[in-house]
């Protein structure tokens, strides 16, 4: 953790596919440097993938992104549309513009510029919030692309209400290359 510190990040979310296991490794919450670690998981669907922060450590598998979605909210969760353009394992792009999932991942670290020119392009048609995320798979991608919060996020509520709120601002670093699939 003290490499994302380095690199000048004040926190990370750290979603694993379909667990949260991280929390046997990692303490969530700020850590003793200052960053702010928040745990959340990647659910996968057939109509695309998802960043899901809530009040919860596993939610069952097998669920339609319509049922995920409900389920998410009614238990006071948030999610992000995940890579939501990328070739593979893109987003359905009805349950952004019914407004089943109101945030965007408008640019993933790991995907080409199109893909993430597309979602970008679905969060001003559709009025959907926008964030952006590395997708980091090694240290070294850490930071590619940020969501800068308005108020400082010390847990995991925080991060819930400052998504829901729209209290943020998606940045892309523009020093770091994005990654064709």
């Amino acid at each position: 953790m003290s490499f994302a510190g380095a690199k000048g990040l004040d926190g990370v979310c750290i979603t694993d596919h379909d667990t949260m296991a991280v929390r046997q490794v990692f303490r969530e919450g700020v850590q003793d440097n200052g960053l702010c670690v928040i745990f959340g998981l990647e659910y996968a669907t057939d109509e695309g993938d998802f960043l899901l922060f809530g009040p919860f450590e596993e939610i069952r598998s097998g669920l339609s992104a319509a049922e995920l979605l409900r389920y998410v909210e009614a238990a006071g969760g948030v999610a992000v549309a995940a890579h939501p353009c990328r070739r593979t394992r893109s987003t359905r792009e009805n349950l952004i513009r019914e407004h089943l999932c109101r945030i965007v991942e408008s640019i993933n670290g790991r995907n080409s510029h199109p893909e993430n020119k597309q979602a970008a392009s679905w969060c001003k048609r559709y009025n959907v919030s926008q964030v952006c995320g590395s997708d980091a798979h090694t240290l070294s991608e850490l930071g590619m692309a940020v969501t800068r919060f308005h108020e400082p996020v010390h847990n995991r509520s925080d991060l819930i209400r400052l998504l829901k709120n729209g209290s943020f601002t998606a940045e892309r670093n523009e020093a770091a290359a994005v990654t064709e699939p």
